[in-house]
């Protein structure tokens, strides 16, 4: 079955490649298959790359040493490497030796990028690197393949490739759970990166209301979204301030997931930033750091995706996501520096800068999420500071956690994605730079930003245990490498997924 990649009002968008469960054997192929074989780099011998299953049958067909050709490519079985041998007149296309490195689930998910990337444009490749991976490798270079294959266009002419149509596992029928749960995880991953990368021309709140209708009735889930009349009336004044000076207003959307009738499961609920455009407002930002803001919902984007994909991961517990969504723009009615807002439930905020807007937001989204879905757990999703990067560099996400358990399930899940974590303090020892003259807090606490940025955060929480991941590091990828492309990276998603899928995700959590 085709999967839902397009996006209303762009152009159909490529997909990712289908999957096929089927004893391989490459002596036995179709004339013009192609074959993808594992090399391990062989670090613990002296004999160097090693090749896998399959290899001794093909070579032995085509009269072909395949050693030697690694050796001619000066390759070692890295991680990332993938040999292409043309087989003219031989009946076969080409064997692709594929770097496995030390065959850790890393590193076939990276393979199955580097893969994905050098067979664009090809209808079928056949693979026997399924054949040597457990359940967690078979699962990591499914995920590897499609993230690979992802692209992004808005050309009048189409896309400019697409990716491999089919790949052939070399491996029993019974393993296709394994592929589908990959295949629904690494989806989710897809689609937050596309919401991300959308452009803000297209993308505004009442856009993402549409696009969360068409996930929610496709995955069974409920939907209630509040226009700007409705959060007026509510008082949702941290959503409403920021976005007032946007020809289009913000919105709140709720999505509802529960696994069964029953209202006693547990219930967690996840909250995105959902910033569409940020310019900054009256505290703009530089043009060269305006220029990525189209993804400032990455945080939406990760929660809209990992809702849709909840039943496909069969997740066990009830899951609300609340999405915060607004445009940080400029105009006659722009919120001021020196304002005073009013959030949902009544706590006030003095603004000092309108350019720290996604924690006046989710301040909102917080609270309502408190105050009327009482869950038993709150995990919010951001690309909420600068700081952030400073403290962690380009490639680690922060966490902070009032509770150690779930601190660690979530970092354990990253790690599992290939989505990298590191826990930063809720040190209170900063809680007194919150404090305004005028009001309950100061929206810009100064430095150090990502921790005041949390504990401002954490007075909207009502005690519950809770989490923020700061995704601002990790918001944007600079080149292809692995799985990541070139441009927002829709981070989180996997996590979630991860740790959703297993049997009691809040389990021990208080």
């Amino acid at each position: 079955m085709p999967i839902a990649t397009d996006l209303i009002g762009l152009p159909a968008q490529v997909r990712p490649p289908a999957f096929a469960l089927r004893d391989v054997d490459p002596a036995r192929l179709p004339a013009g298959s192609l074959v993808a074989l594992p090399v391990l780099s062989g670090e613990d011998t002296a004999e160097g790359p090693v090749l896998g299953p399959g290899a001794e049958a093909l070579a032995a067909l085509l009269d072909l040493d395949l050693l030697e050709v690694l050796e001619q490519h000066r390759a070692t079985g890295a991680v990332g490497e993938v040999i292409t041998q043309v087989l003219p007149g031989a009946g076969l296309a080409a064997v692709l030796l594929v770097g496995l490195g030390a065959a850790r689930p890393q590193d076939f998910r990276d393979a199955g990028a580097a893969l994905a990337r050098a067979t664009k444009d090809r209808a079928s490749v056949v693979t026997t690197i399924s054949a040597i991976a457990d359940d967690p490798a078979l699962r990591a270079f499914v995920e590897g393949v499609v993230l690979g294959s992802f692209e992004f266009h808005w050309r009048s002419a189409g896309a400019k490739s697409q990716p491999l149509g089919e790949l052939v596992l070399d491996g029993p029928v019974d393993r296709q759970p394994q592929v589908d749960r990959a295949l629904a995880i690494a989806v989710a991953s897809w689609r937050a990166r596309a919401l991300a990368t959308t452009p803000s021309n297209l993308k505004n709140p009442a856009w993402l209301c549409e696009q969360a209708a068409v996930w929610a009735a496709e995955s069974g889930l409920g939907l209630e979204i509040l226009d700007e009349e409705q959060l007026e009336a509510g008082g949702f004044g941290g959503l409403l301030a920021v976005g007032r000076a946007s020809a289009t207003p913000p919105r709140l959307i709720r999505l509802d997931y529960a696994p069964g009738k029953s209202r006693k499961l547990p219930h967690l609920v996840l909250v995105g930033k959902g910033i569409t455009f940020d310019s900054g407002g009256l505290s703009i930002k530089p043009g060269d750091a305006m220029s990525t803001m189209k993804r400032d919902m990455t945080g939406a984007a990760v929660v809209m995706s990992t809702m849709a994909a909840l039943a496909a991961v069969g997740c066990p517990i009830r899951v609300t996501g609340v999405i915060a969504s607004a445009e940080n723009a400029v105009s006659g009615a722009s919120y001021r520096p020196g304002d005073v807002i009013t959030h949902f439930g009544g706590r006030t905020t003095e603004v000092t800068n309108t350019d720290a807007e996604g924690r006046l937001v989710l301040a909102d989204a917080l609270q309502y999420a408190v105050d009327k879905l009482r869950p038993d757990v709150i995990v919010d999703v951001a690309t909420l500071t600068g700081a952030a990067k400073v403290a962690l560099g380009l490639g680690t996400a922060a966490i902070f956690a009032t509770d150690d358990v779930l601190a660690e399930r979530l970092s354990a899940a990253g790690d599992a994605a290939g989505e990298r974590y590191w826990r930063l303090p809720l040190a209170d020892v900063y809680e007194e730079m919150l404090t305004s003259k005028v009001a309950d807090a100061d929206n810009a606490a100064g430095g150090p930003g990502a921790i005041t940025a949390a504990l401002f955060l954490q007075h909207f929480t009502g005690g519950i245990p809770w989490a923020h991941l700061d995704v601002a590091p990790v918001g944007d990828t600079l080149a292809d490498r692995g799985v990541w492309t070139a441009g927002p990276s829709g981070f989180g998603a996997r996590t979630l997924l991860q740790w959703l899928e297993q049997d009691a995700p809040l389990e021990g959590i208080s």
